[in-house]
């Protein structure tokens, strides 16, 4: 009996962990057009984290990005392939691991606090903005003969999406907050 529950437990993971990659690349798929179009993308991480925790929400993320790496259609703009990945935005996607590592640690830690998951899921946020700016800075300045500031980058990449990013991370942490109670 122990090992048929333990059988079954194992499914429920690989189930979740399923479902959240999808989830995460139908939120890659919806595309906000403001003054530079967005994706839900953030929200579909810090969900998978705040919900599954650090294991099973990282291995999520992973699972959506090796989708995307073999060429499955997985990210913004229905792309797929290892250009996407590796080119100047890849580092965003890669900084989604540290997101919901950190997310997912938390969520183990402090499961009922949203104050805590909110802290978490900026930290996480801010992290991935880290890593793929500095990755974007790296791609387009062997890319270009002109290379760009520091400041002109976080310009271009982080500036427009701060306030999206903050209204994602507020939907995200009360939909985990409410959802949390029916995952196993």
């Amino acid at each position: 009996m122990k090992e048929e529950k333990s059988k079954k437990f194992k499914t429920l993971d690989i189930v979740y962990i399923g479902l959240m990659a999808a989830l995460i690349a139908v939120c890659a798929w919806i595309s906000i057009p403001m003054t530079v179009p967005f994706t839900l993308q953030t929200l579909g991480i810090c969900l998978a984290a705040g919900l599954l925790g650090a294991k099973r929400g990282t291995l999520s993320v992973v699972a959506y990005i090796v989708l995307g790496l073999i060429g499955v259609p997985v990210f913004s703009g229905f792309k797929g392939g290892a250009g996407v990945l590796f080119g100047s935005t890849g580092g965003y996607i890669i900084g989604f691991i540290f997101t919901a590592l950190i997310v997912g640690l938390v969520a183990d830690k402090a499961p009922k606090k949203l104050w805590a998951i909110i802290l978490a899921m900026l930290l996480g946020v801010a992290v991935c903005y880290v890593f793929g700016t500095a990755w974007f800075m790296v791609v387009y300045n062997k890319q270009n003969t002109t290379a760009a500031s520091l400041a002109t980058v976080l310009g271009w990449c982080v500036t427009p999406f701060l306030i999206p990013d903050a209204v994602k991370i507020a939907v995200a942490a009360v939909l985990v907050n409410r959802l949390k109670k029916f995952i196993k």
